[in-house]
């Protein structure tokens, strides 16, 4: 399961923030995760709260927010909603597509004390 070394990077840098900043605790860490991202969302979340303990994210709120996914469509020359890598364009039903958007994974916000 990748999640769980996803929840212990995601933990690390949320750490690292709040030890640079000279804080003693991580109350919230806010999420991008894209929904082409192939991230399973309450397996991540399962693997947060138990990677977390005994940290300084111990009892820390994580809030994802997740992105639509888009794509350019070669043959269409447009940007098209895409809810799978695998679908093809909703306006033509070509393959020919090319992600940009909804496959960021990044940490956005931490919130420290």
């Amino acid at each position: 399961m990748h999640e769980m070394s996803l929840a212990e990077s995601i933990i690390q840098i949320a750490e690292d923030t709040a030890r640079a900043n000279g804080a003693a605790r991580v109350s919230l860490v806010l999420l991008e995760v894209g929904r082409l991202a192939g991230v399973e969302i309450d397996a991540l979340r399962f693997c947060f709260d138990a990677a977390s303990r005994s940290s300084l994210a111990d009892g820390a709120r994580l809030v994802i927010e997740q992105p639509e996914g888009s794509a350019w469509c070669m043959p269409c020359g447009e940007s098209v909603p895409l809810s799978s890598l695998a679908d093809p364009c909703p306006k033509c039903g070509s393959h020919q597509l090319q992600v940009t958007g909804g496959t960021e994974l990044r940490v956005r916000e931490v919130e420290i004390h």
